[in-house]
């Protein structure tokens, strides 16, 4: 499993809990009015792609089968809307209680 963290613009809230229900991944949470910095080139800058624009963060856990498919779907949406800012890091959930 992996676990991954989407940020993303509210304009997408919708769209992105359809695609998770429709992935049937486990489970998610949501975390409104989230707050950083950061570009597609790793500088820091304000404006398109500017982490301040984003207001809404998803934490959810991913069967490695479904990471592909959820992050192929993700970039798609962020490319018909660049100036939304849409993000997503995956990592190895290496230890769960």
């Amino acid at each position: 499993m992996k676990s991954v963290l989407i940020t993303f613009d509210q304009a997408y809230f919708e769209r992105i809990i359809a695609l998770l229900d429709r992935l049937n991944c486990r489970g998610f949470s949501y975390l409104e009015k989230v707050q950083g910095r950061g570009s597609k080139t790793g500088d820091p800058h304000f404006g398109s792609h500017a982490w301040p624009s984003m207001c809404s963060a998803i934490l959810t856990v991913v069967d490695d089968n479904k990471v592909d498919p959820l992050l192929d779907t993700l970039h798609k949406m962020d490319l018909e809307t660049e100036q939304l800012g849409l993000r997503a890091f995956v990592w190895n959930i290496e230890r769960t209680i």
